[in-house]
């Protein structure tokens, strides 16, 4: 058998019909793949659907997350390949063949493949147009070195024996928290190619509530913390993340301090100290203020050219994303800092 698709789910009673109706259509002859969903201890009807399909392998296990959910996938896969998709993605008929088509080359251990979105929100629009900002990023970093070192599981595919020597995802992380960011910077570490497959596109239900987005992006930076710790290098900079993020977040932290010295000053009256430091409060706002707009021009004019309303709202939207990583970021250290 060449593919064995996994699929993690927890409480995907409203998606995974749809997800594995559309897995059963893929263009490849369906003796060339297996479909295994991993029920993560959903309390909803998400086993009773998958039963229902024949052919489909199902796992249960107690609710310990999707790293261990997907672990396991791999460890009763008999495919060469292994291919990780999301319970709330709809692949396109062609998306398996596409996923697999990079592996020809045999020096390809790992392939990336696409979102899209039906776009019925304008949350659910920003999200995939920032998304597609990022996939422009990692097309430079194929074209310009043939690899990249960001795979993400929604749409994921590794060579199962460097999968398994790796020793799969990292199972400290119980949520979908950065496991498949950890293993493809370790992969990418050691040497292996990973690429990045345009073509291999899977519809998913992005967020239509901005809070629920806000909230994603505060638990990205909590988690952080830990991926940071295993991959230093990566602070700096990987092939996915905007490296303006990390600048933005610097001048926020600087305004912050200076605001938090200030009203500890006031508060024990140090006077002419402490307006010294209202001062550079004031002055890192508006630097703060200057470098969001000067650095969310490119990504905003991306989504500018794509709908000119959210290309305007764009720097604020990104003003809020980078505090709430300051924030999350923040907890992470109190929360993660000390642990291994």
């Amino acid at each position: 058998m060449k593919a064995s698709v996994i699929i993690p789910a927890f409480n995907a009673q409203k998606t995974i019909q749809k997800c594995l109706e559309s897995l059963q259509q893929q263009n490849l002859p369906r003796k060339d793949y297996e479909i295994l969903v991993v029920d993560d201890g959903s309390t909803d009807q998400t086993a009773r659907i998958v039963s229902q399909f024949e052919g489909v392998l199902l796992l249960r296990q107690k609710n310990k997350g999707p790293a261990v959910a997907r672990n396991q996938g791999a460890n009763h896969a008999r495919g060469d390949l292994l291919v990780f998709l999301d319970a709330d993605c709809v692949p396109k008929k062609n998306w398996l063949e596409k996923m697999l088509e990079p592996f020809e080359d045999s020096q390809v251990a790992g392939v990336q493949g696409r979102y899209e979105n039906s776009l019925d929100s304008w949350v659910a629009r920003f999200i995939q147009f920032e998304i597609e900002e990022r996939y422009e990023r990692l097309k430079k970093g194929m074209a310009t070195h043939k690899k990249i070192d960001f795979v993400s599981t929604y749409s994921a595919a590794y060579c199962k024996t460097v999968f398994l020597e790796q020793g799969g995802f990292d199972e400290w992380y119980r949520t979908a928290s950065g496991e498949d960011t950890d293993l493809s910077f370790s992969l990418a570490e050691k040497g292996y190619r990973l690429v990045f497959a345009p073509a291999a596109v899977v519809q998913h239900f992005h967020p239509t509530s901005l809070v629920k987005y806000f909230k994603t992006k505060f638990y990205r930076a909590y988690w952080r913390v830990r991926l940071y710790k295993q991959h230093p290098e990566k602070v700096k900079k990987d092939s996915y993340t905007n490296p303006w993020i990390k600048i933005q977040m610097a001048a926020i932290t600087f305004s912050l301090a200076s605001l938090v010295i200030y009203i500890i000053g006031k508060f024990f009256g140090w006077g002419v100290f402490s307006f010294y430091w209202l001062f550079f409060f004031v002055y890192w706002l508006i630097i703060t203020v200057l470098v969001q707009l000067f650095l969310s021009i490119p990504t905003a004019f991306f989504i500018f050219k794509k709908d000119w309303k959210l290309g305007i709202a764009a720097p604020f939207i990104f003003s809020a994303n980078a505090f709430l990583f300051i924030i999350g970021y923040f907890f992470g250290l109190l929360k993660l800092g000390g642990q291994k």
